[in-house]
């Protein structure tokens, strides 16, 4: 089989690179240090499956992902991560990632992991899926509608006159929205709402 490697810190990419060239079924890995280069690799070759870290330059292994799925599906896609971020997680299930694991796994579990997708299964790290099925958007219907206002970029009066409500009542919910996302202001809250998929 032909695997893809695309990791930006280049001794766990040799590392990684070199021990799963060692398994008897690798035939070739091919390494990427950022999302254009994995791009550029998986159009280029015939890769099986794709190994992909997801905070790289230019473009993240989550872009990689989307762009895999459209225009090369035959392509598994496993993505490896350190971060254990709902947001990251719900959009690489949207966009049908094969695997999505954490980083401190064994080549041998790696292994499995790459057999078991190429079999058409898939596989997530039980404790992201854990940490996934637990978190509940806390936000009610209205101040969703704010926060992504808030992510726009919009003032509290630019929201105010979207929503046809009063400047006050636009600040007594982002007040709201701060105390149940327990954060100090708008940045923030956009944060929070980010990483944990709640933003529309």
């Amino acid at each position: 089989m032909n695997l893809l490697v695309a990791e930006d810190q280049s001794m766990l990419r040799d590392a990684m690179c070199q021990l799963l060239q060692m398994e008897d079924e690798v035939n070739k890995v091919f390494q990427a240090e950022n999302g254009i280069q994995s791009i550029e690799l998986l159009s280029k070759y015939q890769i099986d499956v794709a190994i992909l870290d997801i905070e790289m330059p230019l473009k993240s292994g989550i872009e990689v992902l989307e762009w895999s799925k459209q225009h090369k599906p035959q392509t598994k896609v496993i993505i490896v991560t350190t971060f254990k971020r709902e947001g990251y997680l719900k959009r690489s299930l949207q966009a049908d990632v094969d695997a999505y694991v954490l980083k401190d796994r064994s080549i041998d579990d790696l292994m499995l992991t790459i057999n078991l997708v190429l079999q058409g299964k898939k596989q997530y790290s039980p404790e992201l899926m854990d940490m996934f099925t637990q978190k509940v958007n806390p936000l009610s219907e209205k101040e969703q509608v704010i926060i992504d206002f808030i992510a726009q970029g919009l003032t509290n009066k630019e929201i105010a006159t979207k929503l046809f409500l009063s400047d006050g009542t636009i600040r007594n919910n982002i007040t709201s929205i701060f105390n149940k996302l327990g954060v100090p202001n708008r940045t923030r809250a956009v944060k929070v709402a980010r990483d944990n998929g709640w933003l529309n």
